[in-house]
């Protein structure tokens, strides 16, 4: 099993959730953060005062996939989240040592 985690723009969440959702993806957790990269941030104009943001806003898209899936989300979620453009986000791919269904006690893949 593998622990996927995808840095995305906000924008692209319905995207992303539709072509994981299309593979056969059944859940996923998402968590608002805040960070940058090659970006560095940019500077705003706010009531007349120029400011710089150095954290932008971007999604963290966690999923528990099975072996076998990973490179069909992987490339779902590049194509899903990509403009082209600075600050598209980054994937991690990560070992899956265990799952736990907490509800049926259900382990490894029967828990995904």
């Amino acid at each position: 099993m593998k622990w996927m985690t995808a840095i995305i723009k906000p924008f692209k969440l319905d995207d992303v959730r539709e072509a994981l959702a299309d593979i056969g993806v059944q859940g996923l957790t998402v968590t608002e953060v805040k960070g940058f990269g090659r970006q560095k941030g940019h500077t705003e104009l706010y009531r007349g005062a120029e400011y710089v943001v150095d954290f932008l806003p971007k999604l963290k898209i966690e999923v528990a996939l099975e072996d076998d899936q990973l490179e069909r989300a992987v490339e779902a979620v590049t194509e899903a989240a990509r403009t082209g453009k600075v600050g598209d986000g980054k994937i991690f791919v990560s070992d899956l040592e265990q799952v736990v269904r907490i509800r049926t006690y259900e382990t490894g893949s029967d828990a995904l």
